[in-house]
């Protein structure tokens, strides 16, 4: 068998989906914890001082994870990345990031974190492998910026690890995730990209989501992801730009006058289902194919149990052939959303 035809049949070999899809990103929460109380992600009325996390023993070891990295690989993963909760929260966390590097087959490895915690971490993450960082930074007014974190953050604390990134030379850059409400923060966009513009780091703007149960999503609370575009363009004129890859999430819009980019994350408006390739893996080791899920598989179990990697890659490939989410898009038709989906604060984002 040529060369050729051995690529060709371990192309053909790797899983899709029921709609075709490939899988070759995942998203690993290593951490339900997070130290803040965002009100649309882990509002402080039900994640109290008396809420229950999970134990660290209910939580993946490093081991479990990297095994379960390294089996999603040989299924065509090359792109991973450490949410929460808040990632940093996990001790020694650039060891995993140390071992995940040297899996084969990875090529991208990404950390989300609301960055509070990154300053004193930026370095050892770059030296341990981290590829870029993207920090969640909903608004630079201060007053707004600690009522959004539920009460629990300070923004110059954010801007500290913004800067630490940015110092510690990640290859792949830092981004800004910033999730955008009508009546809260949508008055501060444009204050966001006046800081950042020129500076290398980009700004994506996401549609806020009815992720979860508890964040009383409402739709009218959607700023569309063109309003702000035009917004911003008005000031800064804009031009789109073509995805880096298939199946990129956000729309990018590159400033005229040569001062870099920003990027819109529009799954409402403009549902991106059909080429999602992400699977996530939640803290305590539940596979779920779909950021909307409402279940999902336990390999926790079967790592516990002695499976071997035969049996856990088998279990990854069925899970996938059977994947048929497609949520942005059924909401987008119906206009409405089921009853009960898993909190990202398990998942990530």
């Amino acid at each position: 068998m040529s060369a050729i035809d051995a690529v060709s049949e371990l192309t053909e070999a790797l899983p899709r989906d029921q709609r075709g899809r490939p899988l070759h990103d995942l998203r690993i929460s290593v951490m339900d914890r997070c130290n803040f109380r965002c009100p649309y992600c882990m509002p402080e009325a039900t994640y109290g001082e008396h809420f229950t996390f999970l134990r660290n023993d209910e939580r993946l070891s490093f081991d479990e994870i990297e095994r379960l990295c390294r089996l999603a690989a040989s299924l065509g993963v090359s792109k991973l990345r450490l949410t929460g909760g808040e990632p940093l929260l996990r001790p020694q966390l650039a060891e995993l990031v140390a071992r995940l590097r040297r899996l084969n087959g990875i090529t991208d490895l990404a950390l989300t974190t609301n960055g509070v915690l990154l300053a004193r971490h930026a370095t050892e993450l770059r030296e341990a492998g981290l590829d870029r960082v993207t920090i969640s930074l909903d608004t630079l007014d201060p007053a707004l910026f600690h009522r959004m974190s539920g009460g629990r953050g300070a923004l110059d604390d954010v801007l500290a690890g913004v800067e630490a990134a940015q110092a510690a030379g990640f290859p792949n850059g830092v981004k800004l995730n910033t999730v955008v409400q009508r009546g809260v923060n949508e008055h501060t966009v444009t204050d966001l990209v006046e800081r950042f513009r020129g500076t290398g780091i980009v700004v994506r703007f996401i549609e806020y989501m009815d992720v979860g149960n508890r964040n009383d999503w409402r739709r009218e609370a959607v700023v569309p992801s063109q309003e702000l575009v035009q917004r911003i363009h008005d000031r800064w004129p804009l031009r789109a730009v073509p995805p880096k890859y298939p199946g990129e999430v956000a729309t990018r819009y590159r400033f005229e006058d040569g001062a870099g980019e920003i990027g819109m994350i529009s799954s409402i408006s403009q549902p991106f289902c059909g080429g999602c390739s992400r699977a996530r893996l939640s803290s305590e080791g539940m596979l779920y194919t779909c950021l909307f899920a409402d279940h999902g598989t336990d390999l926790r179990h079967p790592l516990r149990q002695g499976a071997s990697d035969d049996e856990l890659t088998r279990l990854l490939r069925d899970v996938w052939l059977r994947r048929n989410d497609r949520y942005s898009e059924e909401r987008a038709e119906r206009h409405s959303k089921p009853s009960h989906k898993i909190e990202m604060h398990y998942i990530g984002g």
